[in-house]
């Protein structure tokens, strides 16, 4: 097999328009003929077959749901676009999370490149899918050596159309074929419907479809694009046999990463921006053991932990205080763990952190004991509350009693848990978050579910309702739960919970 799958040469001056429009000005690229015929020459154009990606086998079940809930319309779904970091530079790319799901790619794949599915014509309750993407350029372009953006030299080797084909199991074009294919019997017996906000090209390119094909644009255009994201993020409420796989994975990863953390704990007390030690001893494992992490790493020493979303991790971490990591890996497919513990820097929790740290675990634990299929989703929060509560009136925090603090128009123990107690997780740390009302808070619980339970406290420093020696201390256990049959396990169990557990943790792993 060879590279007959490359695009067409482009032109030098074609090349330097690229090139002007990432800020290279100071191009020194060769582009003399004899340079042009002597790198194109020389190479092994041999293409082996490519693998079949594993999420293959599972990605038409999900697109025949899609056509079944979204009928009589062409459906797009772009990766979405690389985003420029600074000039000529950009942000590593990560595909849009609805694209990923119904294609089956993962990691940095591919961006530009662009889905459809649409209902099949022979049975209209089974999808048709295509992939649209620019594939390998051929040795002899322009591209291959000069294109900072596309070009195998530059960037690696992107699949030829015919490997990406053997890879997801779908047909394949070139992505230049994207706007015939689209306009295609739009109109007269298809809807056209875009994922919104990810490719702006894209979604200018399905406007301009629809009305040149009599399909309204505005609000409803607007309603079909929200339906179809809505239909995306509700369809991964219930995880297959592949992604509780995948899940599996990533949490296992993140313990481990967890693990070296408390191994490299010494050195982040030994330095003043320790909380960024922490940070960049998880990154790393978790760049070498996955995709990367799944969101920024909290790494919250000390007052930082009464910060929900403390990412600047620029503080110190002394050996007197807890630190809270909430972190997760990102495996390849972009399945993410979300998991926090609570650690006491010097190995040992004192008394008052001990008994802070013992309210969360009640909370967290009450919320296991009723976690099973048939319950309400919005119920593990209650069951968490339940117990914080009475356990804050015992303190002598809230200005009345436990009873009246729970019903709606009191709340006052939420001062010190603001937070929810649980959300789904999957492909986005915070899955599924367009789903409606009733398919997420107010849901029973099925197998196949996996969310979080994550209780926390949190006493800031500057809390004058609270006693001194409560202030600055900010507690959060989170553990990663998959719904069976009869009942939920505990993905992450093998990262001790319990006080006594995580200090004999702790004590293994820093001798």
């Amino acid at each position: 097999m060879t590279t007959t799958d490359a695009t067409a040469e482009k032109t030098t001056d074609e090349l330097a328009k690229d090139l002007s429009s990432r800020g290279d000005t100071r191009s020194q690229r060769p582009n003399s003929e004899a340079f042009r015929e002597f790198i194109a020459s020389g190479w092994d154009e041999t293409v082996p077959d490519a693998d079949r990606l594993e999420a293959a086998d599972f990605t038409p079940a999900r697109r025949d749901a899609l056509v079944r809930r979204i009928p009589a319309t062409r459906m797009v779904l772009p990766a979405g676009v690389l985003k420029v970091r600074s000039n000529d530079t950009d942000y590593p790319f990560r595909p849009d999370t609805a694209f990923a799901y119904y294609a089956g790619l993962g990691t940095d794949e591919e961006p530009d490149s662009v889905l459809v599915v649409e209902p099949s014509v022979e049975d209209p309750a089974r999808a048709q899918a295509t992939y649209f993407f620019r594939p390998r350029a051929g040795f002899d372009t322009s591209e291959f050596y000069a294109d900072s953006r596309y070009g195998e030299m530059w960037v690696g080797r992107r699949p030829t159309l015919t490997e990406a084909e053997q890879r997801l199991g779908i047909e394949v074009r070139h992505i230049d074929q994207l706007r015939d294919h689209l306009a295609k019997d739009v109109g007269a017996q298809l809807s056209l419907a875009v994922m919104p906000s990810v490719d702006a090209g894209v979604e200018e390119m399905v406007t301009q479809i629809r009305e040149q094909n009599g399909l309204p644009t505005g609000d409803e255009a607007a309603a079909e694009n929200a339906a179809l994201k809505e239909a995306a993020s509700e369809a991964r409420l219930v995880k297959d046999e592949y992604e509780v796989r995948q899940m599996r994975r990533a949490v296992d990863a993140t313990i481990a990463g967890f693990e070296d953390v408390i191994r490299h704990l010494d050195r982040a007390v030994g330095h003043e921006r320790g909380e960024r030690v922490i940070e960049g001893v998880f990154a790393a494992n978790a760049r070498a053991e996955g995709n990367g992490v799944g969101y920024d790493t909290i790494a919250a020493a000390g007052d930082h932990a009464c910060t929900l979303h403390w990412i600047r991790n620029n503080g110190a971490v002394r050996a007197d205080e807890l630190v809270l990591i909430d972190a997760g890996v990102e495996v390849d497919s972009l399945y993410t763990a979300d998991v926090t513990r609570t650690l006491p820097v010097s190995g040992t929790f004192s008394p008052t952190q001990r008994k802070v740290y013992e309210a969360v675990l009640k909370a967290a634990d009450a919320s296991f004991a009723v976690a099973k299929p048939g319950v309400k989703f919005r119920d593990l929060h209650a069951a968490a509350m339940d117990v914080l509560a009475p356990i804050l009136e015992e303190w002598g925090l809230l200005p009345g009693t436990a009873a009246e603090s729970l019903a709606p128009e009191g709340q006052w123990h939420r001062r010190w848990m603001p937070h929810g107690t649980s959300h789904h997780l999957g492909m986005d740390v915070h899955d599924c978050a367009q789903a409606r009302r009733e398919m997420y808070l107010d849901a029973e619980l099925v197998p196949g579910m996996i969310f979080t339970i994550e209780p926390g406290l949190y006493f800031k420093e500057n809390d004058l309702l609270v006693p001194e020696e409560l202030r600055g201390i900010g507690v959060r256990i989170e553990d990663d739960v998959l719904v069976t049959e009869d009942g939920v396990e505990n993905l992450s169990a093998a990262a001790p919970r319990t006080a006594d557990d995580v200090e004999a943790w702790m004590a293994s792993l820093r001798r």
